[in-house]
C-alpha cells in the first residue's frame, strides 16, 4: 500500500485557494472526500490527492513521495492568499469491511470502501492492487506519473475532474482533451498469459504499442496507443489482448 503523508490547509482563504488550483470542485467538500490532481499549466500531472473538510481547514491526503514537493508548489502558488500548509501527523485507515464510525467513502469507486483519518496507518488486508485491476483505477508513482494526462489515465469516470466549475491550473488543455479531440492513448485493462515487471514494453507486430503496470491474476493494466492495440500483443514474451467487446 502506498505510504500517505496528510497535510493541513488552514486560513480564510483556503477553499477559493484550492478552487483555483485543483481539477475538482471544492464546494463538494460539503458532502464528503473529493478526489482531485494538481497539474501543470501544460495539463500534466503533477500530483493527486484527496481533500476532507475538517471544520474551517482542509486536509489533503497525499502519497509521501509526493508531499515535500506538493508543499513547495502550493507555497508558490499561495502568493498573498491567507493559507497556511502544514504537515500533520494525522494517519489514513483504510478498508472495504463496514465502515467504522466516522469513515468517508472513496469517491473513485465503490469497491475502493473508505477512508478513515486518524491514529491508526493500517488498512483491513484488502487486495488493492485486485481491486483497482478490476475497475482500471490507477495508482499514484505506478501509472499515474509526470507528464502523463489525468483524462487518459480516466479521471472523469474516477470522479476526479469537473468539467463545469470553471478555470484551474491546467484547466484550458483538459478542457480541450475533453470537448475537441479523440483520446488515442489511455489505460485499459488487458489479460495477460504470465507476470512481467512493471513498466515492461508492449509491443504489436513490432511496433511499440504501450506499458504493462498493475497486475492481478491474468489481468493488468496497460497504458496503451489505441490505434495499435489490436489482437494478440506481447510484453518480454507474454501475450497481452484487450477484453474482447461486449
Amino acid at each position: 500500500m502506498t505510504q500517505r503523508r496528510i497535510l493541513r490547509l488552514s486560513g480564510p482563504d483556503t477553499r477559493s485557494f484550492l478552487q483555483g488550483l485543483v481539477s475538482n470542485d471544492v464546494t463538494k467538500l460539503d458532502q464528503g472526500l473529493v478526489y482531485a490532481a494538481l497539474l501543470t499549466p501544460q495539463g500534466k500531472y503533477l500530483a493527486d490527492f484527496f481533500l476532507l473538510a475538517a471544520g474551517d481547514d482542509v486536509l489533503l491526503d497525499v502519497a509521501a513521495d509526493l508531499a515535500n514537493d506538493l508543499i513547495k508548489r502550493l507555497t508558490m502558488y499561495r502568493l498573498r492568499a491567507k493559507v497556511e500548509i502544514t504537515m500533520s501527523d494525522l494517519q489514513v485507515h483504510r478498508g472495504t469491511t463496514p465502515a467504522p464510525k466516522g469513515a468517508h467513502a472513496d469517491p473513485r469507486h465503490n469497491d475502493l470502501g473508505w477512508r478513515l483519518y486518524g491514529d491508526d496507518g493500517s488498512d483491513d488486508g484488502s487486495d488493492w492492487d485486485a481491486i483497482r485491476v478490476a475497475h482500471c483505477i490507477p495508482e499514484t508513482g505506478i501509472e499515474l506519473t509526470p507528464g502523463s494526462y489525468i483524462l487518459e489515465a480516466g479521471f472523469e469516470t474516477l470522479n476526479g475532474v469537473d468539467f463545469r466549475k470553471g478555470c484551474y491550473v491546467g484547466q484550458e488543455i483538459t478542457a480541450r482533451m475533453k470537448h475537441k479531440t479523440t483520446l488515442r492513448k489511455g489505460l485499459r485493462v488487458v489479460s495477460i498469459d504470465a507476470q512481467v515487471p512493471v513498466g515492461t514494453a508492449i509491443t504489436a507486430q513490432g511496433k511499440p504499442v504501450g506499458t504493462l503496470f498493475t497486475q492481478s491474476g491474468t489481468r493488468a493494466i496497460a497504458y496503451l496507443r489505441l490505434d495499435r492495440a489490436q489482437g494478440d500483443m506481447e510484453a518480454a514474451g507474454v501475450t497481452v489482448r484487450l477484453p474482447n467487446p461486449g
